[in-house]
């Protein structure tokens, strides 16, 4: 005899309450709402350290349709707090998985929400914006859900970094390998250190508030602020010590998190957006070369673009062909460049990659 599901209830923030089935873990977890628009890298997606602490809604229709690969994850753990989906499919057929994504939630504790009208749901957030919600298995009082949501902190103001970078430092990469890269890991993903290891570097990932004494006494040859979640403007430590490192004059390059902080290092605010961008598709053209470009990007932070035409410090090199916010920037009179979105594309496609060829290029031109 089949077993009944499970039901799960999700309420949003401004009282939207959704009723749905369980799966994954049994229990209440919350956070920010947002949802991603890829069609694929579902395992990637719940591994990468940015989307700590949010509720995700995927708005393809099928997660789990092929299964849960052991290599296909980004950080060593499920990063979102929840998940909210319409079919959770938990049968598949590829060969190289190794697990049902029920027993992979389930194992991660993770609470999952399936069965609902995420249309409507992404569509109400488009409209309405970002905002907390819960998800509970446990109950189906309303109220009491709502008063425990109520005590969940807002994403704005929020520093998480710290949370999610590596406790210890630690290398990878070829060790004779010709170039040395220090990685300031505010959540960092497997697929950066991939894509600097295969251009020739050997990296040293620091934990994220290690001071810029410790990182500068490796000598490397140039410095990578790494992306990962919460409030850039909250990451005091980071901000200072990017300062410092700017000051060096060596190479820096920077991706998502570590784009904002390396504006707010150089005066420049950030601010948070209204839902933010998630997903595989967002077009960017790059200002340098007039060239078009479909990207990965996981964010819900910007940086003023009134702070960076007012500054002398910075330029704007890539811009979303969506909205028009700022995709890119480099510091004038400095090596230091960065992107709000990510060209590691794990999941997405490949055509950013340029950008890790063009800080080796920077760290051979400093070196020479």
């Amino acid at each position: 005899m089949q077993e009944t599901p499970k039901k799960s209830v999700l309420i949003l923030e401004d009282g939207l309450v959704f009723e749905g089935l369980a799966a994954g873990a049994d229990g209440t977890a919350s956070g920010e709402i947002c949802f991603t628009t890829g069609m694929t890298g579902y395992q990637e997606v719940f591994t990468d350290p940015s989307y700590n602490g949010q509720v995700l809604v995927t708005t393809n229709a099928h997660i789990g349709n092929y299964g849960i690969k052991d290599e296909e994850v980004e950080s060593d753990n499920i990063q979102i707090s929840a998940l909210v989906c319409k079919n959770f499919t938990n049968q598949y057929s590829r060969p190289m998985a190794s697990e049902y994504i029920d027993d992979y939630f389930k194992k991660n504790n993770i609470v999952v929400i399936h069965g609902i009208d995420t249309r409507m749901l992404v569509r109400h957030i488009r409209s309405k914006g970002a905002m907390n919600a819960i998800i509970s298995t446990d109950t189906e009082n309303i109220e009491a859900l709502k008063s425990q949501l109520s005590t969940v902190p807002s994403m704005d103001g929020l520093e998480l970094a710290s949370h999610v970078s590596t406790k210890q430092p630690y290398f990878y990469g070829d060790e004779s390998a010709t170039h040395r890269v220090a990685v300031l890991d505010f959540g960092t993903k497997k697929n950066i250190l991939r894509c600097f290891s295969e251009r020739d570097c050997y990296l040293k990932v620091f934990p994220a508030k290690t001071s810029f004494e410790e990182i500068n006494s490796w000598n490397p040859d140039g410095f990578f602020f790494s992306n990962g979640p919460g409030d850039p403007a909250a990451m005091d430590y980071a901000i200072a010590t990017a300062k410092k490192i700017l000051e060096l004059n060596k190479p820096v390059f920077g991706i998502c998190l570590g784009h904002q902080l390396l504006a707010l290092a150089v005066d420049i605010p950030t601010y948070k957006m209204h839902h933010g961008h998630r997903g595989i598709n967002q077009p960017v053209k790059n200002l340098v070369t007039g060239l078009c470009e479909i990207t990965s990007q996981n964010h819900g932070f910007g940086v003023s673009p009134e702070a960076i035409k007012n500054s002398d410090k910075v330029e704007i090199t890539h811009m979303n062909l969506n909205d028009d916010t700022i995709e890119g920037i480099r510091l004038k009179n400095k090596p230091a460049f960065s992107v709000q979105y990510h060209p590691e594309a794990a999941p997405g496609p490949h055509d950013a990659r340029y950008l890790f060829d063009h800080f080796v290029e920077l760290i051979k031109q400093d070196k020479s």
